[in-house]
């Protein structure tokens, strides 16, 4: 008869695995704890946000010279950014003004001889090119053309009125593209006539165009004093003393008031 006493240590089962504890996890801290700790101590004395808030209440006193280098970055930058919107803008009103202006023009036709005379000879190679090379673009041939007339034109007058470089620079592309164009456009048999015209045609209006240029060195005239450019300089003199050199030894001595030497 199987017995049924329990005695300690006998069928008892070993385990294999025992549950490993796990390590508590550290307690969360508050959310944006660390942000906030930054926070208060750039607000402290000698803080990050406190010198710059300083720097901004002490600009209008210093004035823009003297500023803090970030400020003074952060106003150019602020200007230079304004600046250019407000030229993106004007310059948005100024080429819708133009191409209303150049809608409202009678339209001129591109590469059909409508000149005639000494003037067709650079006028007509012109227009050719326009129309051969002017389909891919959004504006038509014509505005192309009444584009290219009006600045040189406008060269033209600014050159002679106002001596610019600039201007001059751009009467001086514009004749070059124009002898370009001509040669281009023209047939090969006529092609250094052609060229040859339109760079005497260029030449005479250039002596209006570039009025007063000179490659000569400008010098004073004989009226007018000379510049004279001066500039502080400290001098330091330094006195050194100069030592007087002693009388020469008499050789002979005194005769003690007698009128004859021995």
């Amino acid at each position: 008869m199987p017995s049924h006493d329990h005695t300690p240590g006998q069928n008892r089962q070993e385990l294999t695995y025992l549950p490993v504890p796990f390590p508590k996890a550290p307690p969360k801290q508050p959310r944006f704890a660390t942000l906030r700790a930054w926070w208060d101590t750039a607000w402290q004395d000698d803080g990050v946000l406190h010198n710059m808030w300083e720097d901004v209440l002490r600009a209008p006193e210093v004035g823009f010279r003297h500023m803090a280098p970030w400020l003074r970055a952060v106003l150019m930058v602020a200007g230079t950014s304004f600046v250019v919107l407000l030229t993106k803008a004007a310059g948005e009103v100024v080429l819708d003004a133009l191409q209303q202006l150049l809608t409202a023009v009678p339209t001129v036709q591109v590469g059909v001889d409508t000149s005639s005379g000494v003037f067709a000879v650079v006028d007509q190679p012109v227009r050719t090119y326009i129309a051969q090379r002017s389909a891919g673009l959004p504006v038509a041939a014509s505005t192309v053309y009444t584009l290219w007339l009006l600045t040189g034109i406008v060269a033209l007058v600014l050159g002679c009125l106002s001596k610019n470089n600039g201007v001059r620079a751009t009467w001086a592309a514009h004749g070059a593209a124009t002898a370009w164009m001509v040669w281009t456009a023209t047939p090969d048999t006529s092609r250094p006539i052609a060229v040859a015209f339109a760079v005497l045609a260029w030449t005479f209006l250039s002596a209006f165009a570039m009025r007063g240029l000179t490659l000569r060195r400008r010098r004073a005239r004989a009226g007018r004093p000379a510049k004279v450019s001066v500039r502080p300089e400290i001098h330091v003199a330094v006195h050194v003393p100069v030592p007087v050199p002693a009388a020469p030894a008499d050789n002979n001595p005194p005769n003690n008031g007698c009128p004859f030497r021995d």
